[in-house]
């Protein structure tokens, strides 16, 4: 096969269940300059440009589940939400006295003043965040990518109906017992990996992808040679091309070190 690209999906996918890297990854991304890997996450860009900082110049990076997609510090495709559409969310938001808003931005992310424990809970997954007195006044300085609720109590699941009337062009999804992500409807990582892939002249033939839960579907989907690991959902098994051994059994480098 002529591969040129190879996406990845993080959790589950390439790092095993202790979150640990394979121990030949960095070598293989050194080893093929030729092969554009991407890395496909719904981390923000800073955690990811962290977390990957050995391999800064030698990645793509695809943030917030594909609204976003930086290569060397270039912004190369984001679906930014419109400004309206922002303000709209955080009218209903704060509604709410259970829920703090956080701005996912191109520059940072940005959260209004809030308790010690909310805090906590959102420093842990943003490594470039700001805290502002006025969480309105961020619409207007920063791309805003994507809304990330915080509710407390472990209500998300439960507080999805708040959001029900947002309209055809922006939705909610639940990411966690404590979480919903809000962002424009056309964003899943799949279509961040057709722009890379029209960018950059490949050919979906010459793609390959990896993941192994349901927000990979569409990353699935955008490449011929498409993997979905054992320990994967169902659902992802049924569309994709193979199936990789599981993350705990070095599947995703099985494959590569063949290419």
């Amino acid at each position: 096969m002529d591969i040129k690209l190879v996406a990845l999906d993080m959790d589950g996918t390439l790092l095993d269940s202790k979150k640990r890297l394979p121990v030949d990854f960095i070598p293989w991304v050194k080893n093929h300059s030729e092969i554009m890997t991407v890395i496909a996450s719904g981390r923000q860009y800073h955690t990811l440009e962290r977390d990957f900082h050995m391999l800064k110049n030698e990645l793509t990076f695809i943030a917030e589940n594909g609204g976003l997609v930086i290569k060397n510090d270039e912004v190369i495709y984001s679906d930014e939400m419109k400004k309206d559409d922002v303000r709209k969310c955080l009218d209903i938001i704060k509604e709410h006295s259970d829920m703090t808003p956080v701005l996912c931005g191109v520059k940072s992310a940005y959260m209004p003043v809030s308790d010690e424990d909310t805090f906590k809970q959102v420093d842990m997954y943003y490594v470039s965040l700001e805290v502002v007195d006025d969480i309105y006044s961020c619409v207007e300085k920063d791309e805003i990518i994507k809304i990330a609720v915080n509710i407390k109590n472990f209500g998300a699941e439960s507080s999805m109906g708040i959001f029900s009337n947002l309209g055809e062009v922006i939705k909610p999804v639940l990411s966690g017992d404590s979480w919903i992500d809000i962002a424009n409807a056309s964003v899943n990582k799949g279509e961040a990996v057709r722009a890379i892939l029209r960018k950059y002249n490949i050919d979906r033939k010459e793609a390959m992808s990896f993941g192994d839960y349901l927000n990979d579907y569409e990353l699935i989907e955008s490449c011929e040679e498409s993997y979905c690991m054992e320990n994967g959902h169902p659902k992802l098994k049924a569309i994709a091309k193979h199936i990789a051994d599981s993350n705990d059994d070095d599947g995703v480098m099985k494959v590569l070190r063949s290419l």
